[in-house]
């Protein structure tokens, strides 16, 4: 590292801050969000993967008092520009399990948008749950995230559901900016 900052101070005249530069193998190192491996390819640094997280907990708070399309819309500006960023990081398995982490975060969104049990129940059987069903989540007595993760609330909002509702998902932006054909995305 002293001799990497001799020489581009003294040499080229550029200044080096001491604090972000760092000489280690490049695998061990991230670059504007992305972690650059020894084969050439990009991934999505585990720093961007914790921002991106802590942007949409933000977006999607439940107590923000919006209506759930709208919600749907703040979270589609924000992902579709992140993933654009990111469309040549191989990241297929991270954004799908980060759409699943959205789902359950925006399920819990409208679990809790219900606030009654019989509301929740109505809504639920209003997306086709068996009523037994239904009533057994609503009565539950589990906390909003616990019951976003329950089966009745899957079966209920269906990728198909937040399809219909406007929802984009991540993994199938990135495929679709990389091409059908094209592995460089998996």
């Amino acid at each position: 590292m002293a001799s990497v900052t001799a020489f581009l101070e003294g040499r080229l005249q550029l200044r080096v801050n001491r604090q972000k530069s760092a000489v280690a193998p490049v695998e061990e190192r991230s670059f504007l969000g992305h972690l650059i491996w020894s084969t050439g390819s990009l991934r999505v640094a585990p720093e961007s993967l914790v921002r991106v997280k802590d942007r949409l907990r933000a977006i999607t708070r439940r107590n923000r008092g919006i209506a759930l399309e709208r919600m749907i819309g703040e979270v589609n500006a924000f992902t579709t520009g992140w993933v654009t960023y990111f469309r040549h990081a191989r990241a297929q398995r991270a954004l799908r399990e980060l759409d699943q982490w959205l789902r359950r975060k925006l399920r819990c969104v409208r679990l809790k948008q219900c606030k009654r049990t019989k509301t929740i129940a109505d809504f639920l059987r209003g997306c086709g749950v068996p009523e037994w069903r239904a009533w057994i989540l609503a009565l539950s007595g589990k906390g909003w995230w616990r019951m976003a993760g329950s089966p009745q609330a899957a079966e209920a909002m269906t990728v198909a559901w937040f399809d219909r509702q406007g929802l984009v998902g991540l993994a199938g932006h990135h495929v679709a900016l990389n091409g059908t054909g094209n592995r460089r995305g998996t």
